[in-house]
């Protein structure tokens, strides 16, 4: 199994900035891409961006150019640097590790964006 732990969330004014935090654990070896996701109130859960063991990585739309993912190996830990904010990026954003097998989700971070 997998267990992530998101963090970095909070109140942020537009045009500000965010780092979220995805730490990983347990079969960190079997991850084959990890995922944030996010979901707003009355709203479909949303891919936001993805970046996969080989270190490929994409976007959604709505993101490109404010949003970057990244990881650090050594510490098992996916970032997601959000810059840029606006309201509509008010979110719980979910990490997501995909394994051969099953996927797994963390609990979430709250971000919101309000002035």
């Amino acid at each position: 199994q997998v267990q992530l732990v998101e963090s970095g969330g909070g109140l942020v004014q537009p045009g500000g900035s965010l780092r979220l935090s995805c730490a990983a654990s347990g079969r960190i070896f079997d991850i084959n891409a990890v995922m944030w996701y996010r979901q707003a109130p009355g709203k479909e859960r949303e891919l936001v961006a993805e970046i996969t063991s080989g270190g490929g990585t994409s976007y959604v739309d709505s993101v490109k150019g404010r949003f970057t993912i990244s990881r650090d190996n050594a510490k098992n830990t996916v970032y997601l640097q959000m810059n840029g904010l606006k309201p509509e990026d008010t979110a719980a954003y979910y990490c997501k590790a995909q394994t051969i097998p099953a996927a797994y989700w963390g609990k979430g971070t709250q971000v919101t964006v309000s002035s």
